[in-house]
């Protein structure tokens, strides 16, 4: 180790792609291929702090992934007449290692700069739903407005953390927004929704997109229909479980559930269904932290909620060996000028080919 220690300088740098153009000695002594599976087995937090070559290793593609988080951001103030992009929303990624915000490549379009706006300058108190899921491995844009209240999106956008890259994904039947989105296992779902126009055809499809087929046979099928148009009034999550789609509505005091854990906005309280009773286990008792929670998503035993005004974003410890004491909570505050719409948890990105 101390060895190392002189060959590696413990200073806090910004990591872009032009530093990782060299391949820096990890072990003095080791080829770098042996040292690559002696560092693989620990912590990325242990690794960066020792050492500007150690730092950039965790973020390549030979060190094991580990998870971030992920957010979709507004300006919580946009001027009035600034251009359509300065008040669309976008990608972070939170690190949790170099504990700082990384914002996410620019998504590609398909001519104009792309909008998505959850908040119009004509309409101070509505907020516009931009709808994100997760679906293997991925982060997916789904659905959102323009700035005319307009379909934003002609097709899915596909980010893959591990290569810091977006892809389009294949092209809706019928761009829509105010719709149903979800996933299950390799599939995503899109149904209902309203496109430039209301249709009621629209406003009752369903339609499923495999992800894991090859890239060049993506498409959406069309699946059997909706009994009704009621689930095109609003943004709804659409939630796999056991083989099944369960929409969620998440109007006002409705309860907010992310796989198969909810919070209850009023008390505040997390809690986890079981199936084999059928019912719901409180397993983290009100939080003043919680309540009025805008979403939720869990995994890698934490959950994170977006606080009522997206201006805070809590992180619970939810894994086995927490649950015997009081729940440690973390409070991550999003960038200045920015609030939370939505989080998701997936793996860091790579920096490998990115300057992120």
């Amino acid at each position: 180790m101390e060895s190392a220690k002189k060959h590696c300088k413990n200073k806090d740098i910004a990591i872009d792609g032009n530093d990782l153009q060299t391949e820096p000695v990890l072990l003095p002594g080791l080829p770098n291929h042996l040292a690559s599976l002696c560092l693989a087995n620990l912590q990325p937090s242990l690794l960066y702090r020792v050492c500007i070559s150690w730092r950039r290793f965790i973020y390549s593609p030979n060190f094991p992934p580990f998870y971030a988080l992920y957010a979709l951001l507004a300006p919580t103030s946009p001027a009035p007449d600034s251009a359509c992009q300065f008040h669309s929303a976008s990608f972070f990624c939170f690190d949790p290692v170099a504990w700082k915000w990384r914002s996410l490549p620019s998504p590609p379009t398909s001519g104009a700069p792309l909008c998505m706006l959850s908040r119009h300058p004509s309409y101070i108190s509505r907020i516009l739903p931009v709808q994100s899921i997760t679906a293997s491995g991925h982060l997916l844009l789904i659905a959102a407005n323009t700035h005319n209240f307009l379909p934003a999106l002609s097709h899915p956008l596909v980010f893959n953390p591990l290569s810091s890259k977006w892809s389009f994904g294949p092209p809706f039947t019928s761009p829509r927004r105010w719709c149903v989105t979800g996933s299950m296992d390799s599939s995503v779902y899109v149904a209902s929704g309203t496109g430039a126009q209301y249709q009621r055809d629209v406003a009752r499809s369903l339609e499923r997109w495999d992800m894991s087929k090859k890239e060049a046979e993506w498409m959406w099928e069309t699946r059997t229909a909706c009994k009704d148009a009621k689930f095109s009034r609003e943004a709804i999550e659409a939630i796999g479980y056991r083989g099944k789609l369960c929409m969620v509505n998440i109007k006002g005091r409705a309860l907010k559930q992310g796989a198969v854990k909810l919070v209850d906005q009023e008390t505040g309280s997390l809690s986890r269904y079981d199936p084999e009773n059928d019912c719901w286990e409180e397993f983290v008792g009100p939080s003043n932290h919680l309540k009025g929670a805008q979403h939720i998503s869990a995994g890698r035993g934490k959950v994170c909620a977006v606080s009522a005004d997206g201006a805070k974003i809590y992180v619970v410890d939810v894994s086995a060996s927490a649950i015997a004491r009081p729940p440690n909570f973390w409070i991550l505050e999003p960038p200045e000028g920015m609030e939370v719409i939505a989080v998701h948890i997936l793996p860091r990105m790579s920096i490998h080919q990115s300057s992120c």
